[in-house]
């Protein structure tokens, strides 16, 4: 990396109002970011990318849903402040810290709640598994390969991640070499997961958040691609699509995102609205030709629902 201090464009602080926004600000990942509870404010991202690592840290002002996966040589180190209602995949954090390393090509299913504060660290996998083989050879030889949660260690990752972006942003001046805070933050982080290591993997995921991870995804699946064709499937299809029955789904939907499955379908759809209602200007289509083609056919109810969901009517966002 050239020059004496990150430039401009390595450091980002922005209030986001879109939650596709949200994934589209983390171009290393394939991800779709999905709000699941009402606000104009979707979240505050704070980034900072050095030449090795990428750093993220984000307020979460409305509960989103984050699916995606990593690409080849990208591993990531991520924490979240404590709160039962947060997921990673079928894991969550609980009333502990918990220190998550997710490996390359790991596909994730993520539920943030509003008012939570995660961050993660990302960087090669091959560097990173080469230190901490270093560190420690009998546990770090092969690198996992999925998703795994580690009791945090100390001294705890979120003060440090905060000191570093603090660091990098102060307006007077004094920043610190982007090379040193590169490797600052590299050997900082690979040090924390071998130490929490040593400590022992956290307990495994409930079986009945496993099974309700994969009942929804597969009712996810099959809704999107029934959308996809403009045909919007009911609660009678998504059961038979998955072979579980209604009270089982409801139990599913309630441990993955918090929400009964139809109002689950109703934000899926209510976020294509606005997601085509972005796409889109006043002289080539209008709110009632979006809200009909999904299935809106109460209008008024239907602009009442976007407010209360976005902060702004579907008429606003259309001519935003």
């Amino acid at each position: 990396m050239c020059g004496e201090h990150p430039r401009e464009e390595d450091l980002r602080s922005v209030e986001i109002e879109d939650a596709a926004l949200q994934a589209a600000l983390q171009p290393r990942f394939s991800m779709q970011c999905f709000q699941l509870s009402p606000g104009r404010r979707v979240a505050r991202m704070d980034s900072l990318g050095l030449s090795g690592a990428q750093i993220v840290r984000e307020t979460q002002y409305a509960a989103v849903q984050k699916l995606g996966a990593t690409p080849a040589d990208l591993c990531t180190v991520s924490q979240c402040t404590p709160d039962p209602a947060f997921r990673f995949t079928d894991r969550c954090a609980g009333a502990e810290d918990a220190i998550f390393f997710m490996p390359e090509n790991t596909e994730f299913d993520l539920r943030v709640p509003a008012g939570a504060r995660t961050f993660y660290v990302g960087f090669s996998q091959q560097a990173f598994q080469h230190a901490a083989c270093a560190l420690d050879p009998e546990r770090w030889e092969d690198a996992p390969r999925a998703l795994t949660a580690l009791p945090a260690a100390l001294p705890e990752l979120r003060q440090a991640v905060d000191l570093w972006l603090e660091s990098a942003e102060a307006d007077d001046g004094d920043h610190p070499d982007p090379r040193v805070l590169d490797r600052l933050v590299f050997q900082s982080v690979v040090q924390a997961v071998v130490v929490a290591a040593r400590q022992g993997t956290a307990s495994p995921p409930p079986p009945t958040r496993a099974r309700a991870l994969r009942i929804c995804q597969s009712a996810r699946a099959f809704v999107e691609e029934r959308m996809e064709g403009d045909d919007l499937p009911t609660l009678a299809d998504i059961c038979a699509a998955v072979g579980v029955c209604e009270r089982t789904l409801q139990y599913a939907f309630r441990e993955y995102v918090g929400i009964s499955p139809l109002a689950y379908l109703r934000l899926c759809r209510l976020s294509r609205a606005r997601a085509m209602l972005l796409a889109a200007t006043p002289e080539e289509t209008s709110v009632t030709q979006v809200a009909m083609r999904l299935g809106f056919l109460h209008l008024g109810r239907f602009a009442g629902d976007y407010k209360q969901m976005f902060e702004e009517t579907p008429s606003a966002t259309l001519t935003s």
